[in-house]
């Protein structure tokens, strides 16, 4: 199985498969509106800018199941990223990230790389190389714009 069989629903409602990334690397990040690593969007908003023309994506994921940092409905939240962090990166409906609950992409990732992968806090990173494998695991921590994750990133690049 990969990472491009799963789908998600933009903030707005629309479907988002994973399978129109297929062939680049893609940044899955689940999110938070009130949280200590909020403005990690800024970072995340200059990675998308920085390689979107070379076929970087960057996804976030709001997620209510930390802490209950992202109570906000999805109008809430679209605003909030846009008015603070003037996001432009995909962003998908509000998601359950753990549990049984748990939207596909994240029981997927927990069965292939084990109960050590599942997020365990908001902006837990996950790094899908261009033929759908998870190719590694950021924690919440590892800023988006860390040497260890720009470097995966400019290698799957080319």
């Amino acid at each position: 199985m990969s990472a491009f069989e799963f789908e998600f629903r933009t903030i707005k409602g629309e479907a988002l498969p994973l399978s129109r990334f297929e062939g680049k690397p893609v940044l899955i990040v689940n999110t938070a509106s009130q949280c200590g690593f909020t403005p990690q969007y800024r970072e995340l908003q200059g990675l998308w800018e920085r390689y979107r023309q070379r076929g970087l994506t960057v996804i976030g994921v709001p997620s209510n199941d930390f802490g209950a940092q992202e109570p906000g409905t999805e109008a809430e939240i679209a605003s909030f990223c846009e008015v603070n962090y003037s996001i432009t990166f995909p962003m998908t409906a509000k998601q359950q990230v753990v549990g049984a609950e748990a939207h596909p992409f994240y029981l997927w990732v927990t069965e292939v790389a084990g109960e050590d992968a599942r997020p365990r806090w908001n902006f837990h990173k996950y790094l899908i190389g261009p033929e759908g494998d998870l190719v590694n695991i950021y924690p919440s921590k590892v800023s988006p714009l860390d040497k260890v994750l720009v470097d995966e990133i400019e290698r799957l690049l080319g």
